[in-house]
């Protein structure tokens, strides 16, 4: 299929009202349509070589797709922040993503070619001396591995200077207020002395904006059902936690790029003691864009598929990560995973990073992404396969570099293809 069929295929089952808005937001840039378009380059990659070695992988790992986070330590860490598309498979995939995400993030800067080729070559070094260093630790030792932000100011200073320390100790500031207290404020207001969601058409749009009030009682009814169906994911700990908090709205919010278009709602509840907030948002999972190549997922449920994936390869997960399934007003049969809303979540400002700060970057992804695969891989037998020397280096920067040719020409044949296809296109 064309890259514009394979979009239209995965775009079949998502909120027709939406598909605009995601084509709007894959527009703004080639990286943007990149970052829209894992399920197209899950079909580039489908009859490439690989070495038969398999990983639990991301399957979207391009670098805005890594980012901070709170631990359940409350300490910021820095990993993998997207799961929508995990399914087990070759490791190389992931890594050929995120080297053609950095080509193509560098020259949507308007970097000079050898700088973008620079910081491909330094992200393939970063995962391939990460990987020798994993081969050498003990599992265990492997699945404690975490990267603490705070811990990295000392590198940042080294190689950056004090301005970029400077940043990234506000961004840790600004994340740390990121929560569900300051969710509640900026997303609710105070009705007849309840916490409602404000509506924000098209972002945010309460559930009874949505529909018309018989209609919109029987789905809160739904989701109130279905939360307990999510409450049985969760282990019992967790349960009693989330026991301690009541249900109080519910609204559809948009989210990212690639996921424009699947529905995705925000739940507030608020503890019965403090009458704190916490926001959960219910993403809905779909067939990972891999699965056309791999084939189908060993769990029935994708939500399921996409906590499982993501406690598998992330260091630290949401304390309530959870998935479950339901039926909607419209008769049809959805998985949803659950997380909070916003716990500390912060992601590096690519659109006006210069050449070493997204160097920088991509070397920290690509230490991630080498831990994510010597979690659930075999790290000896990559570190071997990738050697001492540069050739998988130089052979990963020429595959970015053909690939962000490639991009290119789908970007332009998607920009000139808008309005005249179905779905928005």
């Amino acid at each position: 299929m064309s890259p514009l069929e394979i979009l239209h295929e995965q775009e079949k089952d998502r909120v027709p009202g939406l598909i605009p808005l995601r084509h709007e937001r894959m527009a703004a840039s080639p990286f943007a349509f990149f970052r829209g378009g894992a399920a197209i380059m899950a079909a580039d990659l489908r009859d490439t070589p690989t070495t038969g070695l398999e990983v639990q992988l991301c399957g979207d790992a391009h670098i805005s797709n890594f980012g901070g986070f709170a631990s359940p330590e409350r300490r910021l860490v820095f990993d993998i922040n997207d799961f929508d598309e995990t399914l087990p498979g070759p490791w190389e995939w992931d890594v050929k993503r995120l080297v053609a995400s950095v080509e193509i993030a560098a020259r949507d800067r308007g970097f000079a070619g050898a700088e973008g080729r620079a910081a491909v070559l330094e992200t393939a070094r970063a995962y391939r001396d990460a990987m020798r260093s994993f081969a050498a630790m003990t599992p265990l030792d492997v699945w404690y591995a975490s990267f603490d932000i705070q811990s990295l100011l000392p590198a940042i200073r080294k190689t950056l200077g004090g301005h970029a320390v400077k940043e990234t100790e506000h961004e840790i500031a600004r994340a740390g207020s990121k929560d569900s207290a300051r969710a509640a404020r900026k997303l609710t207001e105070i009705v007849d002395g309840r916490p409602r969601i404000i509506d924000d058409p098209p972002l945010v749009v309460p559930l009874h904006e949505l529909l018309p009030g018989l209609e919109a009682q029987h789905l809160e009814d739904g989701i109130r059902a279905v939360m307990a169906d999510y409450r049985q994911s969760l282990s019992p700990d967790r349960q009693s936690l989330l026991d301690r908090y009541e249900y109080q709205d519910v609204a559809r919010k948009v989210v990212g790029v690639g996921s424009v278009g699947t529905l995705s709602w925000i739940v507030l509840l608020v503890g019965r003691e403090h009458a704190d907030p916490l926001v959960l948002q219910l993403k809905q999972a779909d067939t990972s864009a891999l699965e056309a190549g791999l084939g189908p997922s060993r769990y029935a449920n994708h939500g399921e598929r996409v906590v499982q994936g993501q406690r598998l390869i992330q260091a630290s997960s949401d304390v309530l990560l959870g998935w479950l399934r339901t039926t909607g007003i419209d008769g049809v049969e959805r998985d949803f995973y659950v997380r909070q809303l916003w716990d500390w979540k912060t992601s590096a400002d690519l659109t006006t990073a210069s050449a070493s700060r997204l160097t920088a970057h991509a070397r920290l992804c690509a230490w991630t992404l080498a831990r994510a695969h010597a979690r659930t891989g075999d790290p000896t037998a990559i570190a071997s396969y990738l050697g001492s020397g540069e050739a998988f280096d130089h052979a990963l920067a020429v595959f970015a570099a053909v690939y962000a040719d490639r991009n290119q020409m789908d970007f332009d044949e998607f920009t000139r293809s808008r309005g005249d296809g179905p779905g928005g296109l």
